[in-house]
């Protein structure tokens, strides 16, 4: 499956793209916020990849993960999810993370604006939620821009780096998102 943008390539993960899944969690910059941590050897990121193409072949679907690449010379931008919550709920929760390289052209934004998109007008989801660090300005103001509303904050709910840390949540409703269009 591929979702596509002006400029950019959004197509489901795959082994192949160990390499750049791997670099992207090995950065320190990247992982700020993270609470994956930093991979020891391309050993962890085998599993976490292998854990994730696992996910996306349940059925029923559970997980759409994804490589955020650039039309015009295919760079790798980073990766972008939708994990689907109860079907009963139509509930989804995103989540992404952007190659440093690509930070603040705009790419998260306009690959969330078309997950979300792909969320709510192709598996007709009634909710699509996500949450960040409360430090993390940059994700929070991303999810913003996409019409996500702030809905509060969760205390010491993150684990990053050995330390809990408070966590706002943010949700969009369908309707909110296609009366943006």
């Amino acid at each position: 499956m591929k979702l596509k943008t002006n400029r950019l390539n959004i197509r489901e993960l795959t082994f192949a793209d160990i390499d750049n899944v791997h670099e992207l969690h090995s950065l320190s910059e990247t992982d700020e916020f993270n609470t994956l941590g930093i991979p020891e050897t391309i050993q962890t990121t085998e599993k976490i990849l292998t854990e994730w193409l696992t996910l996306q072949k349940q059925e029923p679907r559970s997980s759409y993960i994804f490589s955020i690449d650039k039309n015009d010379d295919n760079s790798f931008v980073g990766l972008i999810a939708m994990n689907l919550g109860k079907s009963n709920y139509r509930t989804a929760e995103v989540w992404f993370k952007i190659h440093k390289d690509f930070w603040r052209r705009g790419y998260t934004t306009e690959a969330l604006t078309k997950l979300l998109d792909f969320g709510f007008n192709d598996l007709k989801l009634h909710r699509i939620e996500a949450g960040c660090a409360i430090e993390n300005i940059a994700s929070s103001k991303v999810l913003e821009k996409v019409g996500m509303t702030r809905e509060g904050m969760k205390r010491k709910k993150l684990p990053i780096r050995g330390q809990w840390k408070d966590n706002y949540f943010y949700g969009i409703l369908e309707e909110e998102f296609n009366k943006a269009d």
